[in-house]
């Protein structure tokens, strides 16, 4: 029977994870186990989990400094927390996380849980990536040593890449229990201008012709005619741009991109509150909440993107960051690596998909040899009886 551990301080993961280095006992890393689904199923080779390390307890708000544009948090904190409390300061993260629940229905998510999976939703082609709006982390190895990282100011960037290498490691090579973040104020208003009834290749050019424009685009996605429907704000295909900030230049540069626009196809706008339910649906993958087929997240070259999508096997894609980011349901895995590999190179990850399929298909995309060693040696260094979420990302990693 699995044991499951609930630490409520630093210490007392300390203690947990030393206990399970010494016994050479792994564990699964979570908060609120919303994300167990988006990854290997746990478990590498003969090895299975003996214990689980449940962090939800290290919850709650240690630090926010409004005028300084800083938060720090317990890893277990519920982003929807955090989200709720910036807010109230007229701030967002701007990284725009997302919420999976549609995916994996389970509800909720932590602070940890976003940076441990280094989510990041449409605002990231002008925000960047979870990654960028770390300041600081506290975690603990899988040595039992507690290490920290960065501070609690935007210029201090003191161990900042070891920040940046635990973001994205999903629980891996640490248990990460405070994390400091950076916010930024939240736009005045939004506006989203609508071009209806593209396909694919036009979309990527009409998303490129709007990003390389001087409007400050701060989201471009396209979503074609049979995922419409669970967009709000659309009936068929449309190629979505927003912008964001004063509401007097919004006005300005709505006008502006509705001309640059037009030579593509008709355009209409959505207003601030028709806007944020578009991108939330958008940010959520809202389209592929009511499936179960495998879903592949795939990271590629922008102006590859119609041909990637055309040549992955797949029956439905939601294109975001302007061509950076496919959401694409598709049973044939080799076609979407190879979709990838032709076109310009990325990466492709299966993000749902049933146990079975995990256990017989890479995840996550394919290391070459000399990353793959680097990736073994880290994990050394940092979890050298590989007991933190073993097989999570790659085997025997």
């Amino acid at each position: 029977m699995v044991e499951t551990l609930k630490p409520d301080t630093t210490e007392q993961v300390r203690e947990a994870v030393a206990w399970a280095s010494g016994e050479e006992t792994p564990v699964e890393i979570v908060g609120t186990g919303t994300k167990r689904g988006f990854g290997r199923p746990m478990g590498d080779g003969n090895r299975t989990i003996g214990h689980v390390l449940d962090l939800s307890a290290l919850s709650g708000i240690t630090l926010y400094e409004p005028e300084e544009l800083v938060l720090s948090a317990w890893a277990g904190t519920p982003l929807a927390d955090i989200e709720a409390a910036v807010a109230d300061k007229g701030q967002m993260l701007a990284f725009e996380p997302p919420a999976l629940a549609g995916l994996y229905g389970e509800e909720g998510g932590t602070l940890g849980g976003m940076i441990a999976c280094n989510l990041a939703g449409p605002r990231r082609i002008r925000a960047g990536a979870a990654r960028d709006h770390i300041l600081g982390i506290e975690a603990v190895t899988g040595r039992g040593d507690i290490v920290k990282s960065g501070g609690r100011v935007v210029k201090n960037v003191t161990g900042y890449d070891l920040s940046k290498l635990l973001t994205g490691s999903f629980g891996t090579l640490a248990a990460l229990t405070q994390i400091t973040i950076k916010v930024l104020p939240a736009p005045e208003t939004t506006a989203t201008m609508i071009v209806s009834g593209q396909e694919p290749d036009d979309a990527v050019r009409a998303m490129a012709a709007a990003q390389n424009s001087s409007h400050e685009v701060s989201g471009a996605a396209y979503v074609p005619t049979w995922l419409a429907e669970g967009i709000p704000g659309v009936e068929s295909s449309a190629t979505a741009v927003r912008i964001e900030g004063f509401a007097p230049s919004v006005d300005a540069r709505s006008r502006a991109l509705q001309d640059l626009l037009a030579p593509f196809g008709d355009v209409s706008t959505l207003d601030n509150d028709a806007s944020m339910a578009f991108w939330r649906a958008v940010r959520d993958v809202g389209p592929f909440s009511a499936g179960d087929g495998p879903l592949w997240r795939i990271s590629g070259t922008p102006t590859e993107a119609a041909n990637i999508v055309a040549a992955s096997g797949g029956s439905a894609a939601l294109i975001d960051w302007g061509g950076g980011l496919i959401w694409c349901e598709s049973d044939d895995a080799a076609a979407v690596r190879a979709a990838v590999a032709n076109n310009g190179g990325g990466h492709a990850t299966l993000v749902r998909a049933s146990e079975g399929l995990r256990r017989s298909v890479p995840v996550f995309e394919p290391q070459p040899a000399a990353l793959a060693a680097l990736s073994t040696r880290v994990k050394e260094s940092f979890d050298p009886r590989h007991i933190l979420n073993p097989g999570r990302m790659y085997e025997g990693v």
